[in-house]
């Protein structure tokens, strides 16, 4: 067995979300920002589906199975772990953004489009809840939307250049 790694060959794979109610969470990710479920895997009382740009496969034509073969092998995947039961607990509270306190630590993800402002327009008539929209604050080149379990999804354009003040 090789004891060497080639660090010039990771890559960040994917990033995990706890949601409340997948019948909420799967559509939003897919209408609002365009993603598709390629994969799913249940377990006994959890179930995680895979989410990501269908870009970013070698055969964004391929087949659910061929997607999942591929998963481990490219970038921006989304998982979506469902804990059975809380879509219809009345005591459950939700899970921690780790935007606000008790619990702050993780921030948000990012999402990049190709018209910033028509992007946002489309949010409007689709009913998504903003945190903070471009003409907002100082950072005019960002918007942040909630998705249905309260996380930040941070909205900025392909092609802005980055300033670095």
């Amino acid at each position: 067995m090789s004891h060497t790694t080639d660090v010039s060959t990771y890559k960040f794979n994917h990033t995990m979300f706890r949601i409340k109610d997948p019948k909420v969470s799967l559509p939003w990710y897919e209408k609002v920002l365009g993603m598709k479920k390629f994969r799913e895997s249940s377990g006994s009382d959890f179930t995680n589906f895979f989410l990501a740009f269908d870009s970013g496969f070698k055969n964004p034509n391929a087949t659910e199975e061929q997607k999942g073969q591929e998963m481990f092998n490219r970038e921006g995947i989304l998982e979506l772990c469902w804990n059975h039961g809380t879509e219809s607990d009345a005591s459950f509270k939700g899970y921690v953004s780790g935007n606000e306190e008790p619990g702050r630590g993780f921030g948000h993800i990012a999402i990049t489009v190709d018209n910033l402002e028509a992007a946002c327009k489309r949010f409007d008539e689709l009913g998504v809840k903003f945190k903070k929209r471009p003409e907002d604050g100082r950072m005019r080149h960002i918007a942040f939307i909630y998705d249905p379990d309260g996380y930040w999804v941070e909205i900025l354009a392909h092609n802005r250049e980055v300033e670095h003040k």
